[in-house]
This record gives C-alpha cells, structure tokens and sequence, in this order.
C-alpha cells in the first residue's frame, strides 16, 4: 500500500502499517505507543509462539519434565497441566524452544534437529503473515479499533522471495497495509552485536543461508563433528554475518515496496500524532 502524498496517508481513515527492522530499532516501544492510543497490534512473533508453533513447544516441555521422576508420574497421570505463558514482551519460550546447534552437553540440538525447528518456525511465520489481512478485519469489526500495526518482528526478510511477483506475503502485507522500514545505523548494528556476545539467543536462520555459514563456520574452526560445536560460539559467529545478511533485504524491501525512517525519528515519536506526520513526512520524501 503506497500513497501519492502524505496527505492522502492523513486523511486514510483507517490505517494499517507494517513495521519490520533489525532488533532494537524501537519496533516494540513504537508498538505500545500506539496501542495505548488505540491502535490494534499485531505482533508477528507472538502469533507464531500461541497459534503455529505453541504444540511444539509445550511437546517440549514435556519431554524435559517426563526426565522428572515426579513430573513424569504426574504427567502420565494427568495430574499436572503444562503450558506456555508467551506475552508481548516474554517470547522466551519460542526462543528456547528454536535452540542453538552444536555439543549436547552444553545444550545445543543435533544439526538436524536444528534445521528441523528452523523449518517449523518458517512455516509458522509465513502463516502469521498471511493471517494479516484477516486480523485487520477482526481489529475493526470485532475489537472496534480504527488502525493496525503489524509488528513483524526482525525476521520478515527471509520469508520473502523477491523473485516471485506473486510471492503471496508480500501480496498479503503489501495490499493490506504500508510497509515501514526502521533503519538502523552502523553504530546500532555493532551494539547489537557486541550485546549478542554478552547474552547469545537462539535466531531464525534463512535455510540456504543457515546451510551455508554453519559450513563455513565447521571449516573456519577446523571442526568435522557437530558435537564438538559451542552452541553459543555458533551463535554469535553466526549472529554477526545474519546482522550482514539481512540490512540490504530489508532495504530491498522498503525500495520496492514500502517507505523507509531512521531509528533516531522513530525514538522521538510520542504518539500517534508524531507517528502519523512521520509517516505522511516519509511519503512526501520519497516521491520527490
């Protein structure tokens, strides 16, 4: 959904607009901004975590709690309910859930198991994204709410294929809502990085590109058995080229598609008043 003036994105009655961006960008302040001043959000994560991925990870619970004798007797006996508390703000049991590759003993996944959650997540994030359009429907004829912001998380670049002008998530997002691009600097980026050494995460990974530096970092290291892998070496050596790997796709994406604002004016957005004439601001830059 592009516009032809900031004045026409104004006067949209009904908004709905597509955030995506590298963590840290502001994406999650913006989102509660606008939800207290009544905009619907949707965030894509938290959609992945309760509706596509929730089964696998409660499943996975079960499996630690069944290595319990006591748990064991009372999961066996239904005595006891296992569930996942995933909120807005806490998505640690989907990141925990997704893992890190490498040696057992320090709690890393086969490689294959690895690619296996990886693919779960994939398909559980398409569907998230698909389901924009409906959710847009529900905010307005179920919830009452005016406008929309779709949070997408860090990861809505590699789901994407550019080379399909059918590609049916960019069709969903694309005709339903304005796609924004909060851009990071250079500065950010490497923050970012450096807070990834201190407290390593398990990532999303796009599968060729997953493929392709976990053999590079096996043959970097000089290591032939996955076990022998530090799961959070991975991770961070990992995490340094995925920053590298996603910055021109997600500005290929606001090139073709949507509309791009740095980091730094969405930190001055106070409300949707700012947010809205940023925005309109945005629109009127980009056609000139």
């Amino acid at each position: 959904m592009r516009f032809s003036s900031g004045r026409e994105y104004l006067e949209q009655p009904m908004k709905a607009v597509t955030i995506f961006g590298m963590s840290g960008v502001g994406k999650t302040t913006l989102g509660r901004k606008l939800r207290s001043a009544d905009w619907f959000l949707y965030s894509v994560d938290y959609r992945i975590g309760t509706r596509y991925m929730n089964e696998h990870i409660v499943d996975n619970f079960k499996r630690e709690a069944m290595k319990v004798p006591l748990l064991r007797q009372l999961l066996r006996s239904d005595s006891i309910y296992i569930s996942s508390n995933i909120t807005f703000e806490n998505l640690e049991p989907l990141s925990t859930y997704l893992g890190k590759p490498g040696n057992p003993e320090k709690g890393g996944l086969s490689f294959e198991e690895y690619r296996r959650r990886q693919a779960q997540h994939r398909r559980g994030e398409i569907a998230a994204l698909l389901d924009v359009p409906e959710f847009i429907g529900k905010a307005r004829e179920i919830y009452g709410y005016e406008h929309f912001l779709c949070d997408t998380g860090g990861s809505l670049c590699e789901v994407i294929n550019f080379d399909d002008p059918s590609d049916p998530v960019v069709n969903a997002l694309t005709n339903n809502t304005l796609l924004l691009y909060i851009e990071g600097t250079p500065e950010h980026a490497e923050m970012l990085i450096e807070r990834f050494r201190r407290a390593p995460k398990p990532m999303y990974y796009q599968p060729e590109f997953l493929k392709r530096i976990w053999a590079e970092y096996m043959a970097e290291k000089g290591i032939s058995d996955e076990r022998e892998v530090d799961p959070n070496d991975f991770a961070v050596w990992g995490f340094e080229r995925l920053i590298h790997h996603r910055i021109p796709r997600y500005e290929k994406i606001a090139r073709r598609w949507g509309y791009t604002v740095g980091m730094e004016d969405i930190q001055k957005v106070a409300g949707e008043q700012d947010f809205n004439e940023l925005v309109a601001a945005t629109i009127d830059a980009a056609g000139t």
